[in-house]
């Protein structure tokens, strides 16, 4: 059926609002979709997935895909708002996603609306987007442990090293678009620059007549030679990609992505790059899980002959692809090895070290209170090795230690107690203290109301949403919460020294987001106006304020429940900080 241009777009003005979209005829809603598509209104922002979702070719139901999707979206948004009255107390659980796993429909219609959420103006919805950021995380991370899962099952093939290092990247990377076929597409572009310059040495190698996903071998040395000296040329003379010496413990140096973006990274993530130009041109490389530096080797021996260490060149992609010989190997890290530590591993393996490596450094975090990198590393390894009982141990203290889970952490205990009995102690000590927090949690009654106009608060001065600046350290912050004086212990009292200070512990206290990611508790005398506000950059700012309005930030529903008075004094405070400054001006 033909539609008459005008009579939809007249159709288009009259039905207003989405859910009169869906009365109209199906032929109707395709020209009006159709062209707003065309004009842009479905945008990246709106429904991001949607040119990937659908192809030119395929016929489409546009009235009913239009009613999946705006349901979906709807209930998505029901369920974002939600959150915050559920969770605000709390971290949201492990079984706080089932809302979201068992909706009906595709889940990439979730997943576009909690995106687009993600998308709004960037000073308002800030709890819708705190929580979206958590479900959209959430969703993508078990998706691509579930894929990860189901890869580790299948036959190895060298491409597959390269494809598990995605999943690594995915899965610690959720929130960015990351495919295996975009980093495949930048490593053909370096592959056909790499052909460029082998064109030039040798016009006649058969390389350059490989077609893309062929898996063909050159088994002459002195072919595959002119290979690897023009991948070296490329990547490193060419393209300036090199070891990343000056930041080396930087999870970015793991991410593949990040790799070719930057053009930097660590031996392992290096070599797979490496690998894997040089496996698509016909050069037979093999990954080596050589001690503290990752390498590559390159066989030199007759084809069927019974080889030896000594018959491979063993090549350092960080080190601009230099060729090594075994001593010179051995002189890289300083010590000798034995001939077992010069064989080739397998895709398990390598992204056992990559996990490694993220693991140490996910230890060493500092600042990162939340532990986020641990967290995703712990996950991945105990994905490829369920039944490692230390990492299982440690995974259950970090849930401990951050007070959250605690349902989890009985289940990680009870499953370390029947890997190894011999954990009782550390066991019987977490599941003593986890079933206590697990009834405190149940003892806790009603939600505290503190009022600025009692007579008990007379003291405190500033209010939840005022972005403060600390006088000694020089940090900038703002106030989620305040008591009227210390409720710390005082082993914390005595460790902060908080003695020292004039008034000591007998003045209020104030918690405070920090823009270095840190949660602090200051006192007031270290605090003041900051004159000058800007939006502090913390993950939790979200979870207890809705809008940055350029000089304070405005507290969500469930903050201001708990301090009903504090925004009237915001807005006070804020005035007479900005006549103040007018009258200075004059």
């Amino acid at each position: 059926m033909e539609v008459v241009p005008a009579l939809a777009e007249e159709a288009a003005a009259e039905a207003a609002g989405p859910s009169c979209l869906v009365q109209l005829p199906g032929e109707v809603l395709e020209y009006i979709l159709l062209r707003w598509a065309e004009e842009g209104v479905f945008s990246p922002s709106r429904w991001p997935s949607l040119m990937k979702h659908y192809s030119p070719t395929d016929y489409v139901n546009w009235l009913e895909e239009y009613k999946v999707r705006q349901k979906a979206g709807l209930e998505a948004r029901k369920i974002v708002a939600s959150f915050s009255k559920r969770f605000f107390s709390e971290h949201v659980p492990c079984n706080g996603f089932s809302d979201i796993e068992n909706l009906e429909g595709p889940e990439i219609f979730f997943e576009d609306e909690l995106v687009c959420i993600l998308n709004m103006e960037g000073r308002k919805a800030l709890t819708w987007k705190y929580y979206a950021k958590k479900i959209l995380y959430y969703l993508r991370q078990q998706k691509i442990l579930n894929n990860l899962k189901a890869f580790l099952q299948q036959p190895d093939d060298y491409e597959s090293y390269l494809e598990g290092a995605v999943y690594i990247d995915q899965y610690c990377n959720p929130l960015s678009d990351i495919s295996l076929r975009d980093i495949q597409a930048q490593i053909h572009s370096i592959v056909e620059l790499v052909c460029k310059t082998l064109r030039g040495i040798n016009s006649r190698h058969p390389s350059l007549t490989f077609r893309a996903g062929e898996s063909s071998m050159i088994m002459e040395i002195e072919l595959q030679s002119q290979v690897l000296d023009a991948i070296n040329y490329v990547l490193y003379d060419q393209l300036k990609f090199k070891g990343n010496r000056m930041d080396y413990y930087n999870a970015l140096n793991l991410y593949m992505h990040q790799v070719l973006t930057r053009r930097t990274g660590i031996p392992i993530s290096m070599s797979l790059l490496y690998l894997t130009i040089a496996r698509q041109l016909g050069v037979p490389l093999e990954p080596v899980n050589f001690p503290s530096h990752f390498l590559l080797r390159w066989c030199q021996g007759a084809e069927g002959a019974t080889l030896d260490i000594f018959d491979y060149i063993y090549i350092d992609a960080f080190g601009k692809g230099k060729q090594l010989t075994v001593k010179e190997c051995e002189y890289l890290i300083g010590q000798h090895v034995t001939a077992a530590l010069y064989g080739v591993v397998n895709v398990k393996k390598v992204l056992q070290r990559m996990v490694g490596n993220l693991l140490s450094l996910g230890k060493r975090e500092g600042i990162d209170q939340s532990y986020q990198l641990l967290r995703d590393s712990l996950d991945l390894y105990l994905a490829m090795y369920p039944d490692q009982v230390q990492l299982l141990l440690l995974q259950a203290r970090l849930y401990f230690h951050l007070g959250i889970w605690p349902e989890k952490v009985l289940d990680i205990l009870q499953h370390i107690q029947t890997l190894d009995p011999g954990q009782h102690g550390a066991v019987g000590y977490l599941v003593q203290h986890t079933l206590e927090h697990i009834e405190r949690k149940k003892e806790e009654v009603g939600v505290e109301v503190k009022l600025r106009s009692e007579e008990k608060h007379r003291d405190v001065c500033y209010s939840i949403g005022l972005v403060m600046k600390h006088k000694r350290y020089g940090y900038n912050c703002v106030i989620y919460g305040w008591d009227p004086t210390c409720m710390m212990g005082h082993e914390w009292i005595r460790n902060m020294n908080v003695h020292s200070l004039p008034h000591g512990h007998h003045q209020p206290f104030y918690n405070v987001l920090v823009e270095d990611g840190s949660c602090r508790y200051a006192a007031q005398e270290n605090l003041e106006y900051n004159v000058e506000p800007q939006e502090i950059s913390h993950p939790d700012v979200g979870r207890y304020f809705s809008e940055f309005t350029g000089t304070h930030y405005i507290p969500n529903a469930e903050l201001e429940i708990r301090y009903p008075e504090d925004l009237e004094f915001v807005y006070e405070t804020v005035q007479n900080i900005y006549s103040a400054k007018e009258d200075t001006a004059e």
